[in-house]
């Protein structure tokens, strides 16, 4: 019996460790795209959540198979905190990433992002100049833009083109603003840019670009959400796959709480004594 309750126990743990992985993974894939990794928000805190999740249940892994009472009381304590941290960034992340739908780009097929469409926190991390200028740097050491002058040749390509939301607010001016078409990041201007400060913002300057336009700030807000959304699905699974493990695992160690030792060799000292 003991040696049954060992065996689900040490396989509960090790489910409890491949369910840390695609938290992992997730951050590992955030920390790689151009766009999180300039900004640098949520690729931590989920690599750490789910290296600290693999450790617990580890611990819960030894504490399970060897009887050690006082480690699987650590583990079952520290996984339900983590657990729910976990539960507070899933739901964190959905209200983060349920605003900032867009509209539509006037003559355009995509969509434009107004800044004030998106959470008062988000917009905290790059509206401030401090930090934008180290995310614009970021974003302008990429080839984001420069790939688009190789790939699109012709105007009606490009404007057919499904690029992603920093690349139309970062690469080419507000399509409100009237600009012409030479090269999707060479732009005549209107004869009246003063439609919104971004239309000012804009220069045909390879290196600025609109990089210090709002709608860049937007595009990229835009960028993460969608990728963030993304994520959280995976993570909500991932939560709930956890919490039922977990569960499993608190009714096991209850039961060896309750059943006491019963391994052979404290049965041999029992009967050993007079």
């Amino acid at each position: 019996m003991a040696a049954a309750n060992n065996t689900i126990v040490g396989t509960i743990n090790f489910i409890t460790l491949l369910l840390s992985v695609p938290i992992i993974g997730a951050g590992i894939w955030l920390a790689n795209e151009p766009d999180n990794s300039c900004v640098k928000i949520l690729q931590w805190p989920l690599i750490i959540l789910g290296i600290s999740i693999s450790v617990v249940a580890l611990l819960g892994f030894v504490g399970g198979c060897w009887r050690i009472t006082w480690l699987l009381i650590v583990y079952l304590v520290a996984m339900f905190i983590l657990i729910l941290v976990f539960a507070c960034l899933v739901v964190l992340v959905y209200l983060i990433t349920n605003k900032g739908s867009g509209h539509p780009a006037p003559g355009r097929t995509y969509l434009e992002h107004d800044l004030h469409d998106f959470s008062g926190w988000l917009r905290g991390k790059v509206e401030s100049p401090n930090k934008w200028d180290g995310i614009r740097a970021c974003l302008n050491s990429t080839d984001m833009c420069s790939e688009l002058n190789q790939r699109y040749r012709i105007a009606q390509d490009f404007f057919n083109a499904r690029l992603n939301s920093i690349q139309y607010g970062c690469c080419m001016p507000p399509a409100e603003c009237g600009y012409t078409y030479i090269n999707p990041t060479y732009w005549l201007n209107p004869n009246n840019t003063a439609a919104t400060m971004d239309c000012l913002q804009w220069s045909n300057d390879q290196m600025q670009l609109c990089f210090h336009c709002d709608s860049c700030k937007a595009g990229l807000l835009a960028n993460l959400t969608k990728e963030w959304r993304r994520v959280d699905i995976i993570l909500f699974i991932d939560l709930l796959v956890l919490i039922c493990v977990y569960l499993m695992g608190f009714y096991c160690a209850l039961r060896k709480s309750k059943t006491g030792d019963t391994s052979p060799r404290r049965k041999k000292e029992n009967t050993s004594r007079p």
